[in-house]
Protein backbone atom coordinates (compact mmCIF):
# COMPACT_ATOMS: atom_id res chain seq x y z
CA UNK A 1 0.00 0.00 0.00
CA UNK A 2 1.83 3.37 -0.99
CA UNK A 3 2.17 5.99 2.16
CA UNK A 4 -0.46 7.88 1.39
CA UNK A 5 -3.07 5.63 1.28
CA UNK A 6 -1.63 4.40 4.50
CA UNK A 7 -1.67 7.82 6.38
CA UNK A 8 -5.44 8.30 4.69
CA UNK A 9 -6.36 4.81 6.50
CA UNK A 10 -5.02 5.64 9.80
CA UNK A 11 -6.72 9.06 9.83
CA UNK A 12 -9.94 7.69 8.85
CA UNK A 13 -9.61 5.35 11.65
CA UNK A 14 -9.21 8.24 13.77
CA UNK A 15 -12.76 9.36 12.72
CA UNK A 16 -13.96 6.49 13.41
CA UNK A 17 -12.39 6.85 17.15
CA UNK A 18 -13.72 9.95 17.49
CA UNK A 19 -17.22 9.13 16.59
CA UNK A 20 -17.34 6.58 19.07
CA UNK A 21 -16.48 8.88 21.84
CA UNK A 22 -19.25 11.10 20.89
CA UNK A 23 -17.09 13.75 18.30
CA UNK A 24 -17.92 15.09 15.12
CA UNK A 25 -15.37 15.34 12.38
CA UNK A 26 -16.66 17.76 10.17
CA UNK A 27 -19.91 19.66 11.91
CA UNK A 28 -21.16 22.57 10.59
CA UNK A 29 -20.95 25.06 13.11
CA UNK A 30 -18.21 26.41 15.42
CA UNK A 31 -18.11 28.74 18.78
CA UNK A 32 -15.13 30.63 17.70
CA UNK A 33 -15.50 34.05 19.84
CA UNK A 34 -12.19 35.84 18.28
CA UNK A 35 -9.63 35.54 15.39
CA UNK A 36 -6.12 34.69 16.66
CA UNK A 37 -5.35 38.64 15.05
CA UNK A 38 -8.10 39.69 17.57
CA UNK A 39 -6.65 37.47 20.52
CA UNK A 40 -3.43 38.22 20.01
CA UNK A 41 -4.21 42.10 19.91
CA UNK A 42 -6.74 41.88 22.71
CA UNK A 43 -4.26 39.48 24.92
CA UNK A 44 -4.02 42.02 27.81
CA UNK A 45 -7.24 42.52 28.55
CA UNK A 46 -8.60 38.78 28.00
CA UNK A 47 -5.93 37.75 30.42
CA UNK A 48 -6.46 40.95 32.70
CA UNK A 49 -10.55 40.14 32.79
CA UNK A 50 -10.11 36.00 32.42
CA UNK A 51 -12.30 35.98 29.90
CA UNK A 52 -12.96 32.87 27.96
CA UNK A 53 -12.15 32.66 24.69
CA UNK A 54 -12.93 30.28 22.33
CA UNK A 55 -10.04 30.03 18.69
CA UNK A 56 -10.63 28.06 15.69
CA UNK A 57 -7.72 27.43 12.98
CA UNK A 58 -5.46 24.78 11.29
CA UNK A 59 -2.73 23.38 13.63
CA UNK A 60 0.45 23.81 11.85
CA UNK A 61 2.99 22.47 14.49
CA UNK A 62 2.68 19.87 18.10
CA UNK A 63 5.38 20.06 20.48
CA UNK A 64 4.90 17.31 23.62
CA UNK A 65 6.57 17.63 26.97
CA UNK A 66 4.94 15.00 29.07
CA UNK A 67 2.15 14.85 30.10
CA UNK A 68 1.57 18.83 28.21
CA UNK A 69 1.91 20.26 24.62
CA UNK A 70 1.98 23.28 22.82
CA UNK A 71 0.60 23.79 19.35
CA UNK A 72 0.61 26.85 16.66
CA UNK A 73 -2.60 27.28 15.65
CA UNK A 74 -3.66 29.41 12.25
CA UNK A 75 -6.42 31.05 10.68
CA UNK A 76 -4.14 33.64 8.74
CA UNK A 77 -2.95 34.42 12.05
CA UNK A 78 -0.10 32.41 13.52
CA UNK A 79 -1.24 31.42 17.82
CA UNK A 80 0.08 29.34 20.30
CA UNK A 81 -1.88 27.15 22.64
CA UNK A 82 -1.43 25.51 25.64
CA UNK A 83 -2.81 21.58 26.44
CA UNK A 84 -2.63 20.14 29.83
CA UNK A 85 -3.38 16.34 30.72
CA UNK A 86 -4.10 18.00 34.13
CA UNK A 87 -6.61 20.62 33.37
CA UNK A 88 -8.56 18.48 30.38
CA UNK A 89 -8.71 15.24 32.11
CA UNK A 90 -6.86 11.86 30.87
CA UNK A 91 -9.73 11.08 28.47
CA UNK A 92 -10.24 14.46 26.43
CA UNK A 93 -6.53 14.47 26.72
CA UNK A 94 -5.81 11.32 25.56
CA UNK A 95 -8.63 12.09 22.61
CA UNK A 96 -6.39 14.48 21.40
CA UNK A 97 -3.28 13.10 21.17
CA UNK A 98 -4.55 9.99 19.73
CA UNK A 99 -6.26 11.76 16.50
CA UNK A 100 -5.01 15.33 15.71
CA UNK A 101 -2.78 15.76 13.42
CA UNK A 102 -0.86 18.45 11.80
CA UNK A 103 -3.42 19.94 9.47
CA UNK A 104 -6.58 19.36 10.98
CA UNK A 105 -8.60 22.30 11.90
CA UNK A 106 -9.98 22.18 15.42
CA UNK A 107 -11.42 24.75 17.47
CA UNK A 108 -9.67 25.33 20.95
CA UNK A 109 -11.45 27.16 23.91
CA UNK A 110 -9.55 28.54 27.26
CA UNK A 111 -8.39 31.35 28.70
CA UNK A 112 -5.35 34.00 27.81
CA UNK A 113 -2.13 33.53 29.81
CA UNK A 114 1.64 34.41 29.12
CA UNK A 115 4.13 31.59 29.02
CA UNK A 116 7.40 31.86 31.22
CA UNK A 117 8.75 33.59 28.35
CA UNK A 118 6.19 36.18 27.83
CA UNK A 119 4.55 34.16 24.74
CA UNK A 120 1.12 35.18 25.06
CA UNK A 121 -1.08 32.35 24.53
CA UNK A 122 -4.09 30.26 25.35
CA UNK A 123 -4.63 28.00 27.61
CA UNK A 124 -6.98 25.16 26.58
CA UNK A 125 -9.71 23.40 28.55
CA UNK A 126 -11.51 22.09 25.72
CA UNK A 127 -11.53 21.10 22.38
CA UNK A 128 -13.54 19.96 19.33
CA UNK A 129 -12.04 18.89 15.72
CA UNK A 130 -13.99 21.32 13.25
CA UNK A 131 -12.54 19.51 9.49
CA UNK A 132 -10.02 16.62 10.02
CA UNK A 133 -7.95 15.78 7.43
CA UNK A 134 -6.85 12.83 5.56
CA UNK A 135 -3.50 13.77 3.17
CA UNK A 136 -0.41 15.02 5.42
CA UNK A 137 0.99 18.60 4.34
CA UNK A 138 3.86 19.13 3.37
CA UNK A 139 7.15 19.91 5.70
CA UNK A 140 5.86 23.49 6.25
CA UNK A 141 9.77 24.79 6.45
CA UNK A 142 10.44 23.47 3.17
CA UNK A 143 6.98 23.94 1.56
CA UNK A 144 6.86 22.44 -1.96
CA UNK A 145 9.65 22.63 -4.32
CA UNK A 146 8.83 21.87 -7.92
CA UNK A 147 6.42 24.64 -10.10
CA UNK A 148 4.30 22.58 -11.46
CA UNK A 149 3.08 20.84 -7.82
CA UNK A 150 2.97 24.22 -6.48
CA UNK A 151 0.72 25.85 -9.38
CA UNK A 152 -1.42 22.91 -9.19
CA UNK A 153 -1.16 22.89 -5.40
CA UNK A 154 -1.59 26.58 -5.07
CA UNK A 155 -3.65 26.15 -1.89
CA UNK A 156 -1.17 24.59 0.01
CA UNK A 157 1.19 26.99 -2.01
CA UNK A 158 -0.21 29.73 0.13
CA UNK A 159 -0.69 27.62 3.22
CA UNK A 160 2.78 27.08 3.12
CA UNK A 161 4.58 30.09 1.87
CA UNK A 162 6.06 33.20 4.23
CA UNK A 163 5.27 35.50 1.23
CA UNK A 164 2.45 34.65 -1.05
CA UNK A 165 -0.78 35.65 1.08
CA UNK A 166 0.98 38.89 1.32
CA UNK A 167 0.62 39.15 -2.64
CA UNK A 168 -2.98 38.23 -2.82
CA UNK A 169 -3.47 40.53 -0.47
CA UNK A 170 -1.29 43.09 -2.79
CA UNK A 171 -3.03 42.31 -5.74
CA UNK A 172 -6.44 42.70 -4.45
CA UNK A 173 -5.25 46.41 -3.33
CA UNK A 174 -4.32 46.64 -6.97
CA UNK A 175 -6.94 46.49 -8.22
CA UNK A 176 -8.60 48.52 -5.67
CA UNK A 177 -6.25 51.24 -5.67
CA UNK A 178 -7.56 51.71 -9.42
CA UNK A 179 -10.84 51.25 -9.46
CA UNK A 180 -10.86 53.85 -6.51
CA UNK A 181 -8.72 56.07 -8.58
CA UNK A 182 -11.56 55.65 -11.19
CA UNK A 183 -14.40 55.75 -9.16
CA UNK A 184 -13.03 59.70 -7.55
CA UNK A 185 -12.91 60.65 -10.86
CA UNK A 186 -16.32 60.35 -11.58
CA UNK A 187 -16.10 56.65 -14.12
CA UNK A 188 -18.89 54.20 -13.82
CA UNK A 189 -18.14 51.24 -13.92
CA UNK A 190 -19.68 48.83 -16.36
CA UNK A 191 -19.78 45.15 -17.00
CA UNK A 192 -19.79 44.17 -21.28
CA UNK A 193 -20.40 40.74 -22.69
CA UNK A 194 -17.72 38.08 -22.12
CA UNK A 195 -19.11 35.99 -25.57
CA UNK A 196 -19.15 38.07 -28.64
CA UNK A 197 -19.87 37.67 -32.16
CA UNK A 198 -17.08 39.36 -33.43
CA UNK A 199 -13.90 40.32 -31.33
CA UNK A 200 -12.60 43.50 -31.29
CA UNK A 201 -10.26 46.14 -29.41
CA UNK A 202 -7.17 44.13 -29.66
CA UNK A 203 -4.78 41.85 -32.19
CA UNK A 204 -5.28 38.34 -30.87
CA UNK A 205 -6.37 34.60 -31.74
CA UNK A 206 -9.68 34.49 -29.76
CA UNK A 207 -10.91 31.29 -28.27
CA UNK A 208 -14.00 29.77 -30.11
CA UNK A 209 -17.49 27.88 -28.96
CA UNK A 210 -20.74 27.74 -29.34
CA UNK A 211 -23.95 29.10 -27.83
CA UNK A 212 -26.39 26.03 -27.79
CA UNK A 213 -30.05 28.24 -27.16
CA UNK A 214 -28.96 30.13 -30.16
CA UNK A 215 -27.13 27.69 -32.09
CA UNK A 216 -24.32 30.52 -33.19
CA UNK A 217 -20.92 30.51 -32.87
CA UNK A 218 -19.21 32.74 -30.42
CA UNK A 219 -16.05 33.96 -29.34
CA UNK A 220 -14.96 35.23 -25.90
CA UNK A 221 -13.68 38.18 -25.69
CA UNK A 222 -10.06 39.68 -26.14
CA UNK A 223 -10.22 42.84 -24.66
CA UNK A 224 -12.16 44.32 -21.68
CA UNK A 225 -15.04 45.83 -23.81
CA UNK A 226 -13.81 48.09 -25.71
CA UNK A 227 -15.95 48.62 -28.24
CA UNK A 228 -18.84 48.29 -26.15
CA UNK A 229 -17.87 50.93 -23.66
CA UNK A 230 -17.41 52.95 -26.87
CA UNK A 231 -21.05 52.56 -27.65
CA UNK A 232 -21.40 53.78 -24.05
CA UNK A 233 -19.96 57.02 -25.39
CA UNK A 234 -22.24 57.39 -28.66
CA UNK A 235 -25.15 56.49 -25.53
CA UNK A 236 -24.30 59.84 -23.43
CA UNK A 237 -22.10 58.29 -20.95
CA UNK A 238 -18.83 60.21 -20.98
CA UNK A 239 -16.48 57.82 -18.03
CA UNK A 240 -16.80 54.52 -18.50
CA UNK A 241 -14.28 51.78 -17.02
CA UNK A 242 -14.68 47.49 -16.80
CA UNK A 243 -11.99 45.68 -14.86
CA UNK A 244 -12.71 42.18 -15.94
CA UNK A 245 -10.94 38.66 -17.53
CA UNK A 246 -10.15 38.68 -21.02
CA UNK A 247 -9.03 35.95 -22.62
CA UNK A 248 -6.28 35.06 -25.64
CA UNK A 249 -5.78 32.13 -27.34
CA UNK A 250 -1.98 32.48 -27.85
CA UNK A 251 1.64 31.27 -26.47
CA UNK A 252 2.92 30.94 -22.82
CA UNK A 253 5.69 32.99 -21.58
CA UNK A 254 7.15 34.72 -18.32
CA UNK A 255 4.54 37.84 -19.56
CA UNK A 256 1.86 36.28 -21.50
CA UNK A 257 -1.17 34.33 -20.27
CA UNK A 258 -4.59 32.95 -21.93
CA UNK A 259 -7.14 34.37 -19.42
CA UNK A 260 -6.04 37.23 -17.57
CA UNK A 261 -7.37 40.49 -15.74
CA UNK A 262 -7.78 43.65 -17.41
CA UNK A 263 -8.83 47.03 -16.65
CA UNK A 264 -9.78 49.61 -20.06
CA UNK A 265 -11.38 52.64 -19.35
CA UNK A 266 -12.79 55.71 -21.83
CA UNK A 267 -13.08 59.00 -20.96
CA UNK A 268 -14.69 61.69 -23.77
CA UNK A 269 -13.44 64.82 -24.62
CA UNK A 270 -9.91 63.72 -23.73
CA UNK A 271 -7.04 63.00 -25.48
CA UNK A 272 -4.20 60.65 -25.85
CA UNK A 273 -1.88 63.73 -24.98
CA UNK A 274 -4.24 64.63 -21.64
CA UNK A 275 -4.37 61.02 -20.78
CA UNK A 276 -0.69 60.66 -20.81
CA UNK A 277 -0.57 63.06 -17.77
CA UNK A 278 -3.48 60.77 -16.38
CA UNK A 279 -2.04 57.48 -16.91
CA UNK A 280 1.77 58.93 -15.02
CA UNK A 281 -0.11 60.19 -12.53
CA UNK A 282 -2.41 56.41 -11.96
CA UNK A 283 0.99 54.61 -12.13
CA UNK A 284 2.45 56.72 -9.14
CA UNK A 285 -0.74 56.03 -7.15
CA UNK A 286 -0.69 52.65 -7.41
CA UNK A 287 2.62 52.50 -6.35
CA UNK A 288 2.17 54.48 -3.38
CA UNK A 289 -0.79 53.05 -1.97
CA UNK A 290 0.06 49.58 -2.91
CA UNK A 291 4.16 49.25 -2.19
CA UNK A 292 4.96 52.80 -0.27
CA UNK A 293 7.39 53.29 -2.71
CA UNK A 294 7.64 54.50 -6.40
CA UNK A 295 11.20 52.61 -6.74
CA UNK A 296 11.10 49.05 -8.73
CA UNK A 297 13.84 46.58 -9.43
CA UNK A 298 12.14 44.77 -12.60
CA UNK A 299 14.30 42.31 -14.41
CA UNK A 300 17.55 44.02 -14.77
CA UNK A 301 15.92 47.39 -14.28
CA UNK A 302 15.62 49.81 -11.65
CA UNK A 303 12.09 51.85 -12.60
CA UNK A 304 11.22 54.86 -10.82
CA UNK A 305 7.84 56.01 -11.64
CA UNK A 306 8.83 59.01 -9.92
CA UNK A 307 11.65 60.64 -12.91
CA UNK A 308 10.54 62.87 -15.51
CA UNK A 309 9.12 59.56 -18.01
CA UNK A 310 10.17 59.38 -21.56
CA UNK A 311 9.03 59.58 -24.95
CA UNK A 312 10.31 57.07 -27.72
CA UNK A 313 9.45 57.77 -31.60
CA UNK A 314 8.39 54.38 -32.77
CA UNK A 315 9.66 55.65 -36.24
CA UNK A 316 12.99 57.19 -35.00
CA UNK A 317 13.74 54.19 -33.33
CA UNK A 318 13.34 51.86 -35.82
CA UNK A 319 14.96 53.65 -38.28
CA UNK A 320 18.07 54.21 -36.14
CA UNK A 321 18.62 50.44 -35.75
CA UNK A 322 17.42 48.99 -38.97
CA UNK A 323 18.42 51.91 -41.79
CA UNK A 324 14.58 51.77 -42.72
CA UNK A 325 11.93 53.73 -42.27
CA UNK A 326 8.24 51.66 -40.83
CA UNK A 327 6.31 54.65 -43.04
CA UNK A 328 8.66 53.72 -46.20
CA UNK A 329 5.79 51.71 -48.54
CA UNK A 330 8.77 49.97 -50.34
CA UNK A 331 10.38 48.96 -46.92
CA UNK A 332 11.17 45.44 -47.11
CA UNK A 333 11.24 44.17 -43.99
CA UNK A 334 11.68 40.67 -44.58
CA UNK A 335 14.82 41.71 -45.81
CA UNK A 336 15.46 43.75 -43.43
CA UNK A 337 15.20 40.80 -40.30
CA UNK A 338 17.04 38.42 -42.41
CA UNK A 339 20.19 40.49 -42.47
CA UNK A 340 20.13 41.03 -38.77
CA UNK A 341 19.60 37.46 -38.19
CA UNK A 342 15.71 37.65 -36.63
CA UNK A 343 13.83 34.80 -37.11
CA UNK A 344 10.54 35.36 -38.34
CA UNK A 345 7.52 33.54 -40.65
CA UNK A 346 8.28 33.54 -44.28
CA UNK A 347 4.63 34.08 -45.15
CA UNK A 348 4.46 36.92 -42.37
CA UNK A 349 2.58 40.48 -43.59
CA UNK A 350 4.65 43.66 -43.39
CA UNK A 351 2.49 44.56 -40.19
CA UNK A 352 4.08 41.30 -38.08
CA UNK A 353 7.49 41.90 -40.29
CA UNK A 354 7.18 45.22 -38.26
CA UNK A 355 6.37 44.24 -35.19
CA UNK A 356 8.84 41.16 -34.72
CA UNK A 357 11.66 44.07 -35.78
CA UNK A 358 10.28 46.56 -33.16
CA UNK A 359 10.55 44.00 -30.46
CA UNK A 360 14.30 43.43 -30.38
CA UNK A 361 14.15 47.30 -30.17
CA UNK A 362 11.50 47.11 -27.25
CA UNK A 363 13.72 44.93 -25.26
CA UNK A 364 16.26 47.72 -24.35
CA UNK A 365 14.14 50.41 -23.19
CA UNK A 366 14.40 50.89 -19.57
CA UNK A 367 11.43 53.35 -19.41
CA UNK A 368 9.61 54.80 -17.64
CA UNK A 369 8.40 56.21 -20.92
CA UNK A 370 5.31 56.85 -23.47
CA UNK A 371 6.07 55.06 -27.17
CA UNK A 372 4.28 57.37 -29.71
CA UNK A 373 4.48 57.96 -33.27
CA UNK A 374 3.02 53.79 -34.63
CA UNK A 375 2.53 53.73 -38.29
CA UNK A 376 -1.75 53.86 -39.20
CA UNK A 377 -1.68 50.22 -40.30
CA UNK A 378 -0.74 49.07 -36.97
CA UNK A 379 -3.35 50.34 -34.81
CA UNK A 380 -6.65 50.49 -36.35
CA UNK A 381 -8.94 51.75 -33.44
CA UNK A 382 -6.48 54.98 -32.75
CA UNK A 383 -7.23 58.65 -34.37
CA UNK A 384 -4.87 59.38 -36.79
CA UNK A 385 -1.79 62.00 -36.07
CA UNK A 386 -3.30 66.19 -36.71
CA UNK A 387 0.58 66.27 -37.25
CA UNK A 388 1.30 63.21 -39.54
CA UNK A 389 -1.66 61.10 -40.60
CA UNK A 390 1.10 58.13 -41.62
CA UNK A 391 0.97 57.62 -38.10
CA UNK A 392 -1.50 57.72 -35.06
CA UNK A 393 -2.48 59.30 -31.66
CA UNK A 394 -1.67 56.03 -29.55
CA UNK A 395 1.11 55.44 -26.77
CA UNK A 396 2.13 52.06 -24.68
CA UNK A 397 3.51 52.50 -21.81
CA UNK A 398 7.60 51.18 -22.27
CA UNK A 399 8.64 49.62 -18.47
CA UNK A 400 11.45 47.42 -18.63
CA UNK A 401 12.06 46.56 -21.83
CA UNK A 402 8.09 45.49 -22.40
CA UNK A 403 4.71 47.07 -22.62
CA UNK A 404 2.69 47.34 -19.96
CA UNK A 405 -0.47 49.61 -20.56
CA UNK A 406 -1.83 51.24 -24.06
CA UNK A 407 -4.19 54.10 -24.49
CA UNK A 408 -5.68 55.98 -27.57
CA UNK A 409 -7.05 59.22 -28.53
CA UNK A 410 -10.18 57.08 -30.04
CA UNK A 411 -10.90 56.45 -33.63
CA UNK A 412 -14.55 57.93 -33.92
CA UNK A 413 -14.57 58.87 -37.43
CA UNK A 414 -16.84 55.91 -39.28
CA UNK A 415 -15.79 55.72 -42.14
CA UNK A 416 -12.27 55.50 -41.55
CA UNK A 417 -13.16 52.63 -38.87
CA UNK A 418 -14.53 50.91 -41.85
CA UNK A 419 -11.77 51.32 -43.78
CA UNK A 420 -9.31 50.35 -41.50
CA UNK A 421 -11.76 47.44 -40.63
CA UNK A 422 -11.34 46.14 -44.29
CA UNK A 423 -7.68 46.30 -44.37
CA UNK A 424 -7.74 44.03 -40.81
CA UNK A 425 -10.44 41.92 -42.67
CA UNK A 426 -7.98 41.61 -45.91
CA UNK A 427 -5.51 40.56 -43.37
CA UNK A 428 -7.15 37.52 -41.91
CA UNK A 429 -8.49 36.56 -45.55
CA UNK A 430 -4.84 36.21 -45.92
CA UNK A 431 -4.37 34.08 -43.00
CA UNK A 432 -3.20 36.71 -40.11
CA UNK A 433 -5.61 35.11 -37.63
CA UNK A 434 -4.78 37.97 -34.99
CA UNK A 435 -5.53 41.00 -37.10
CA UNK A 436 -9.14 42.45 -36.16
CA UNK A 437 -12.45 41.46 -37.17
CA UNK A 438 -14.91 43.60 -38.70
CA UNK A 439 -17.33 44.83 -36.82
CA UNK A 440 -20.29 46.93 -38.95
CA UNK A 441 -22.61 47.21 -35.74
CA UNK A 442 -19.70 48.82 -33.87
CA UNK A 443 -19.49 51.38 -37.38
CA UNK A 444 -23.35 52.05 -37.34
CA UNK A 445 -22.77 52.87 -33.96
CA UNK A 446 -20.08 55.32 -34.64
CA UNK A 447 -22.01 57.26 -37.38
CA UNK A 448 -24.72 58.09 -34.58
CA UNK A 449 -21.37 60.02 -33.25
CA UNK A 450 -19.15 59.58 -30.81
CA UNK A 451 -17.25 62.61 -28.67
CA UNK A 452 -13.35 62.71 -29.38
CA UNK A 453 -12.45 60.13 -26.61
CA UNK A 454 -9.26 59.03 -24.72
CA UNK A 455 -9.19 55.06 -24.43
CA UNK A 456 -6.85 53.35 -22.06
CA UNK A 457 -6.42 49.38 -20.83
CA UNK A 458 -3.85 47.55 -18.58
CA UNK A 459 -3.71 44.07 -17.42
CA UNK A 460 -1.52 42.48 -14.64
CA UNK A 461 0.79 42.44 -16.35
CA UNK A 462 1.67 45.41 -14.20
CA UNK A 463 1.14 43.67 -10.86
CA UNK A 464 3.49 41.02 -11.89
CA UNK A 465 6.38 43.60 -13.05
CA UNK A 466 5.81 45.48 -9.60
CA UNK A 467 6.31 42.20 -7.96
CA UNK A 468 9.05 41.09 -9.83
CA UNK A 469 7.76 37.63 -10.47
CA UNK A 470 6.26 36.19 -14.28
CA UNK A 471 2.66 37.22 -14.47
CA UNK A 472 1.90 33.51 -14.33
CA UNK A 473 3.52 33.20 -10.71
CA UNK A 474 1.46 36.49 -9.92
CA UNK A 475 -1.96 34.41 -10.55
CA UNK A 476 -3.29 32.85 -7.94
CA UNK A 477 -4.87 29.59 -9.78
CA UNK A 478 -2.41 29.69 -12.89
CA UNK A 479 -4.08 27.54 -15.69
CA UNK A 480 -2.69 23.92 -15.57
CA UNK A 481 -2.47 21.44 -18.32
CA UNK A 482 -4.50 18.08 -17.10
CA UNK A 483 -2.83 14.99 -15.57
Amino acid sequence: MALLDTVRAERLAKIARMKEEGMEAYPARTGRTHSVKEFLENHETLEKNSEEVALAGRVMSIREHGGSLFLDLFDGTKGQCFLQRDKLGDSVYDLFVATVDIGDIIELSGLAFKTQRGMPSLSVSSWRMLAKSLRPLPDEWYGIKDEDERFRKRYLDILLSKDFPDRIRRRSAFWNAIRSYLLERDFIEVETPVLETTTGGADARPFETHHNALDIDVYLRISAGELWQKRLMVAGLPKVFEIGRIFRNEGMSAEHLQDYTQVEFYESFKDYEAGMEMIRDLYRTIADKVYGTRVFKIKDFEIDFDKEWERYDFCELMQKEYGSDPLDENADWSKVLAEKEIPFEKDSNKERLVDTAWKQIRKTLQGPGFLINVPVYMEPLAKKSIKDPRVVERFQVMIAGSEVGKGFSELNDPVDQQERFMHQQELREAGDDEAQMADGEFVEALEYGMPPAFGFGVSERLFSFLEGVSVREAQIFPLMRPR
